[in-house]
């Protein structure tokens, strides 16, 4: 796949969000007088030790045989935090054709089953969420609290349960996640980063292409070009049987099965959100009581 239209569109913004005097431009002039909203070609290529005509090779997307030492330059020039420079390398390496690293090309776009291990090492998880999704935002297992938790996404089961199409595609989403908009911008920008890792998987070019079609803010989001990893933090969550959490998680990579990790969610322990995680888990286990759950709230 040729990727120069990500390469451009990212180096492009990330040149409009350093500001020459954030870069120590020296001779900037006048702000008020500059055609461009951040730094211009020249002081980027300046600032990365290269020519002006070798940096506009690279912003029109030729970024393949690109060495490390000037990636890196050029990282530093713009000022990427270590998940953009990262985002960077990934760009060339697909320009250049060589595979993710340590992730194998996939054919199928169907999302697999996950191993028995991995199933019983999630049913182990009693006290918190525990989920594995893939690349493409395809929820692929769950322990039973998970099953849960996650009922507003999970629905009648009919097909793969997607993170993103819950996000952007069902009205629910905005109840079940209090910061709508948070959570939209992390769901786009570590999709971002996704695409930008393996350009070849059809199955996220899809998903990309439905999401870009039927939501206008995916759109906006997605040509921001912004990247993020998920590692750990924490979230609020509205749900529909016990109402507010707020949850700790950490993301764990599966190196088993390159491309899918496990996110966990917890609850400090005595905590409201503890205490409601406990009455999810025997809603969850006991379907027939979730009234007298939810009245007991």
């Amino acid at each position: 796949m040729d990727n120069r239209a990500d390469v451009r569109e990212f180096l492009m913004s990330r040149r409009a969000k350093v500001t020459p005097e954030a870069a120590g431009v020296i001779g900037a002039g006048d702000p008020s007088t500059r055609r461009v909203p951040g730094l211009r070609r020249s002081e980027v290529a300046a600032l990365a030790g290269v020519s002006v005509e070798y940096y506009a090779k690279l912003e029109r997307g030729a970024i393949g045989g690109a060495s490390a030492a000037v990636l890196d330059a050029v990282a530093q020039a713009l000022q990427l935090d270590d998940t953009e420079r990262a985002h960077l390398l990934d760009l060339a390496r697909a320009a250049d054709g060589i595979p993710p690293s340590g992730r194998a090309r996939r054919r199928s776009t169907r999302p697999g089953a996950p191993r028995s291990s991995l199933q019983w090492a999630l049913a182990a998880i009693t006290d918190g969420v525990a989920f594995v999704r893939d690349q493409r935002q395809d929820l692929l297992a769950t322990n039973a609290l998970g099953r849960a938790f996650y009922s507003p996404v999970i629905g009648d089961g009919g097909r793969t349960p997607n993170l993103a199409r819950f996000q952007f595609l069902d009205p629910a989403a905005r109840d079940f996640y209090p910061d709508w908009d948070r959570f939209a911008q992390m769901c786009v920008a570590i999709m971002r980063a996704e695409a930008g890792r393996d350009p070849h998987d059809k199955g996220l070019q899809d998903l990309v292409g439905e999401l870009s079609t039927r939501s206008e803010v995916f759109r906006r989001l997605w040509g921001a070009h912004d990247v993020r990893t998920h590692g750990s933090g924490t979230k609020r969550f509205h749900h529909p049987v016990v109402g507010e959490l707020t949850l700790a998680y950490e993301e764990l990579a599966i190196t088993a099965e390159p491309g899918q990790v496990l996110m966990v969610y917890t609850a400090k322990p005595g905590s409201p959100s503890a205490e409601r995680l406990r009455l999810l888990a025997s809603w969850g286990a006991e379907p027939a009581t979730s009234a007298s759950v939810a009245q007991d709230r």
